[in-house]
């Protein structure tokens, strides 16, 4: 006899097969809502700026626990560089292969199996379940997530505990968990001088001469040393840019990219405050645009954590680590109005890479943790 299908591999293919390329959804929200329906979910639809959002619910009493993620994928990249077509989910050597294999329609196929899986063991569940979908993740993120989170907020809809379904994983399944994320604060700093003749210095102020003592302060500067769970602040310069493509010619203006990926320790204010204050003391003339990406947020050691390690640990028989190291994700949006937020998927290795994939073994382990997951809050911390 044959093996049986892996549910999870079946429902992350056919989601791979939609080319949802940001702010695209190509239909998938529109799968996994009809997946659900006969389990009781209702579907509100929160559409706006050409991005579609799903919110899916279960039940109506507490607690609820949210499964969160984005059907959103980013761009391909040239598909003549991958092994099979990157919308087509491809098997080779126990790997699935296609654009969001990890990143991250394979979280969101084990999210729905897990949930069917766990109903059919307990029909009765108490609690709620949701899941909040967005085709807006991977890029500005001004219409998603942010927007169904506002809506519950203004109808005082509660949250106990959230899973975002993102790549956390860095060499094998269940050995990290994110419980929080770094601050991000952007500058776009234009340093001004006065163009001229690379010949005549003294008829011209050269701004790359003058921003280099500053930036070199910006680099080097201690902004914080971090805490237990957060690294230490650091500052990076992105891109700089200066002058007119001619070598004899002093440039009037150079331009810089920068960002904070900033701890609990630091506030966006101050790091603002004490950037201009290095630059000013320099003496430098500048204009200066900030864009603040990201609060910082943590959920402690609790109840959700706890939990989501003893279903890793029973799954797979590893115990994950618990890091907010990476980058920014829709966690920031939820942690405003949800007391615990967790992040926990597939091996990241190859996420936006050229032959994305994720390990077919995987998916059903990976199902195995959600549906551990429900059952460790829903039947154990639930009230009776």
């Amino acid at each position: 006899m044959s093996p049986a299908p892996c549910p999870v591999l079946a429902l992350a293919s056919e989601l791979i097969r939609r080319a949802s390329v940001t702010p695209e959804d190509a239909g998938c929200q529109d799968l996994l809502a009809a997946r659900l329906a006969p389990l009781g979910f209702r579907a509100e639809r929160v559409a706006g700026g050409g991005v579609d959002n799903l919110w899916l619910r279960r039940g109506d009493a507490g607690p609820l626990l949210v499964f969160a993620g984005h059907t959103d994928v980013v761009p391909s990249g040239p598909p003549e560089r991958w092994r099979s077509p990157p919308f087509e989910a491809t098997l080779h050597d126990g790997l699935l292969f296609g654009r969001g294999a990890a990143d991250m329609k394979s979280s969101l196929a084990a999210f729905v199996v897990a949930i069917e899986q766990v109903l059919a063991r307990h029909p009765a569940l108490p609690g709620s379940l949701a899941l909040l979908l967005t085709s807006d993740e991977e890029g500005p993120a001004r219409d998603g997530t942010v927007r169904v989170v506002e809506r519950l907020q203004a109808r005082h809809e509660t949250i106990d505990w959230c899973l975002v379904g993102e790549p956390t994983c860095v060499d094998r399944l269940g050995d990290t968990i994110k419980n929080g994320r770094r601050g991000s604060l952007s500058g776009r700093l234009e340093v001004l001088g006065v163009q001229g003749h690379v010949a005549y210095p003294q008829l011209a102020r050269n701004p790359v001469h003058q921003l280099a003592p500053a930036l070199a302060e910006l680099a080097g500067a201690r902004w914080d040393d971090g805490n237990a769970d957060f690294p230490a602040t650091t500052f990076q310069v992105s891109n700089i840019h200066g002058g007119t493509g001619a070598g004899n010619v002093i440039p009037g203006s150079v331009e810089l990219l920068f960002n904070f990926r900033y701890s609990t320790e630091s506030h966006a204010d101050s790091l603002r405050a004490r950037t201009e204050a290095i630059l000013q003391r320099h003496g430098l003339e500048y204009r200066l645009d900030w864009e603040h990406g990201a609060q910082p947020f943590l959920t402690a050691r609790g109840p959700l954590v706890d939990a989501l390690r003893a279903a890793i640990r029973q799954a797979t028989g590893v115990e994950a680590a618990v890091s907010t190291t990476g980058g920014t994700s829709d966690g920031r949006f939820i942690a405003r109005w949800c007391r615990e937020v967790v992040e926990f998927g597939p091996v990241n290795a190859s996420i936006h890479k050229i032959d994305e994939h994720v390990r077919v073994d995987d998916l059903p382990v990976l199902a195995g943790i959600y549906g551990g997951l429900i059952e460790q809050l829903l039947l154990k911390e639930a009230p009776r």
